[in-house]
C-alpha cells in the first residue's frame, strides 16, 4: 500500500518509524489524552510499538491511520485515517472508524477538519464504504463538533471502559 493523500496544507501517509519521536511528543502530552482514557506515553518505546501496530494494521487490513505531515514544514503533527476496528467497541465489532489525534500547539487550526474531510472522500469514493464510524468521549466537545458538522448522526452512547462515548454513524451519500 503505497497510498498518500495530500490536502491544501497537509500530507497524510503511512506511519514510518522516524516518526517515533513526533508520535512520543503526541501522547507523552496529558492534554491530548486526556479523553481517551489513556496514560500519557513515557518512553519513545511505546511510540515504537504503537507504530509497529499500526503498520500492522496496513499489511492486514489495507488501511489504518496514517501521519499527518504540514507540507509547509514536513514536520509530523499527529494522526488521522481510518481503522478497521475488530474488538468489541459498543457492541461492534468489524467496522471502520475515523480518528485523529493532533500536537497540541496545532489545535484550532482547522487540521483535523481538513484531514476528516479528505479521509471522508477516501472512505466513501475510493473504499465505496457503506458507513463510517467515529467514537468520541461526550466530554471533548471539539472533537465532537467536527464530526457533527460533517453530518455524523448520534446512534447511542456507550461507555469503553470508564469512558463515556458518543457512538456516531455517517452513510456513504453515493450509496443513498
Amino acid at each position: 500500500m503505497n497510498l498518500i493523500i495530500q490536502t491544501e496544507r497537509l500530507i497524510l501517509r503511512k506511519m514510518m518509524i522516524s516518526d517515533a519521536e513526533a508520535m512520543f511528543k503526541l501522547d507523552s502530552n496529558p492534554n491530548v489524552v486526556k479523553y481517551l482514557g489513556n496514560t500519557p506515553f513515557k518512553s519513545i518505546g511505546e511510540s515504537i510499538n504503537l507504530i509497529n501496530n499500526v503498520s500492522n494494521q496496513y499489511l492486514k487490513n489495507g488501511i489504518g491511520r496514517f501521519s499527518v505531515v504540514l507540507k509547509e514544514t514536513n514536520e509530523v503533527i499527529g494522526w488521522a485515517g481510518i481503522k478497521f476496528v475488530t474488538e468489541p467497541e459498543n457492541n461492534q465489532t468489524h467496522f471502520y472508524d475515523l480518528g485523529y489525534r493532533l500536537q497540541e500547539e496545532h489545535w484550532g487550526k482547522g487540521y483535523a477538519t481538513e484531514a476528516t474531510r479528505a479521509w471522508l472522500d477516501y472512505a466513501f469514493q475510493t473504499m465505496n464504504l457503506p458507513v463510517l464510524i467515529a467514537s468520541v468521549n461526550v466530554d471533548n466537545f471539539n472533537s465532537n463538533k467536527i464530526v457533527q458538522k460533517f453530518g455524523f448522526q448520534l446512534k447511542s452512547q456507550f461507555y469503553y471502559g470508564d469512558i463515556h462515548c458518543n457512538w456516531y454513524e455517517l452513510k456513504n451519500p453515493n450509496l443513498s
